[in-house]
């Protein structure tokens, strides 16, 4: 048979079997579809859009003719066809714009009110005829004697929650992921979710039911011999318990992204540890702990940011004038002196101080990130 004869025929017997609905003798529907790929735009206009009954090529076919008729249609309006983006997609923009709204007007316009940190600014005159005073107060904040242990107990307040905020997830996680139950998994979850959800306000009346010299947990100390103990009015007690309260109130939703990390171990490296003889907390210290570690610096790296940040409303609910030696912080320290006394210009140079502190450790929460987790935040 001449060549170009046997190109004709097997031309021909395609055709016909994809009028048909039928694969080509000698070949598969899926052989069929990749040697017909190139002429998609074929097929599509001699297959209906289901395509048959006796084979899966209709939808390759019915996109392929979708995708030909965007072409011809932008052809015919005389523009270029679109392809899928962010850029080509408007919606995309509008579903941002309420957020993007929201951030100019509570986060970027009231930024022009740090001019009055260089004032010494009377209501009366406004910020635009307020005297300035250069640095001023900030020399004064510096050389208050109570600002240094102001700054000690945000500090350390902030940074044991984030220690121990950081821990306790991790903990959990690893034991939540170790039991079997599903169903006693989820109920676990939604319990330990559940506090994330309640406000400081609701949270800490309870606290204070629980904590008082009378409260359950001083009638435990007394059952088992011990004297009740003020916790939420010692200094020595206020930070631990500050710290304990705020990590039995996020740990459970703190462990969401943990839980997520543990579900992307590939189950074949435990499965060839359990072969090698490695045990429960074998597989755990080799295969689960390292897995997590990339979790465990981006999340510590992030969390550098807030390291002035000791939990506003937690301790504005729990503290008293008692405590204000081991519980004052910057921002409690701030609506003293800002809203309740009406030193503007001093709360809001302490406002600059502290917003100049955090970007240097969000600068460098961004180095350790990509350091040791190889994630840039920006």
């Amino acid at each position: 048979m001449v060549p170009s004869q046997q190109v004709e025929r097997s031309a021909g017997g395609m055709q016909a079997a994809v009028k048909s609905g039928r694969p080509a003798a000698g070949k598969s529907w899926r052989q069929a579809e990749g040697s017909g790929k190139h002429r998609t735009g074929q097929y599509a206009a001699e297959v209906q859009p289901g395509g048959s009954a006796s084979g899966p090529p209709g939808r390759a076919e019915e996109r392929g003719l979708r995708q030909q008729g965007g072409r011809r249609i932008s052809a015919l309006l005389g523009r270029p066809a679109r392809s899928a983006g962010l850029a080509n997609s408007p919606v995309l923009y509008l579903m941002l714009l309420p957020s993007a709204v929201f951030l100019l007007i509570f986060s970027y316009a009231p930024m022009y009110g740090v001019v009055i940190a260089f004032q010494n600014f009377m209501p009366a005159k406004g910020m635009l005829r307020s005297d300035f005073v250069g640095l001023e107060w900030f020399t004064f904040i510096f050389q208050m004697p109570d600002f240094g242990q102001i700054l000690y107990n945000t500090v350390a307040i902030a940074g044991l929650k984030i220690l121990f905020g950081q821990l306790a997830p991790i903990v959990f996680a690893l034991l939540l992921n170790e039991a079997r139950g599903r169903l006693f998994k989820r109920t676990v979850q939604t319990f330990v979710y559940l506090p994330h959800f309640l406000s400081w306000v609701i949270i800490g009346g309870i606290f204070m039911d629980l904590l008082s010299t009378e409260g359950i947990v001083n009638r435990l100390v007394q059952a088992v011999g011990g004297q009740p103990v003020f916790f939420l009015g010692d200094n020595d007690w206020f930070k631990f318990t500050l710290v304990a309260t705020e990590v039995w109130k996020s740990f459970g939703w703190g462990a969401i992204l943990y839980l997520a990390a543990l579900t992307t171990i590939n189950p074949e490296l435990y499965e060839a540890a359990t072969m090698d003889g490695a045990g429960r907390w074998g597989r755990i210290r080799y295969i689960t702990l390292p897995s997590l570690v990339p979790t465990m610096i981006l999340l510590g790296a992030l969390s550098l940011g807030s390291i002035l940040d000791a939990g506003f409303d937690q301790i504005l609910v729990l503290y008293n004038p008692a405590v204000y030696k081991s519980g004052d912080i910057i921002d409690t320290f701030v609506y003293r002196q800002g809203l309740l006394q009406m030193q503007y210009s001093m709360s809001a140079a302490i406002g600059v101080f502290k917003s100049v502190v955090s970007l240097l450790f969000i600068a460098l929460s961004n180095w350790a990130a990509a350091r040791f987790a190889g994630y840039r935040l920006f």
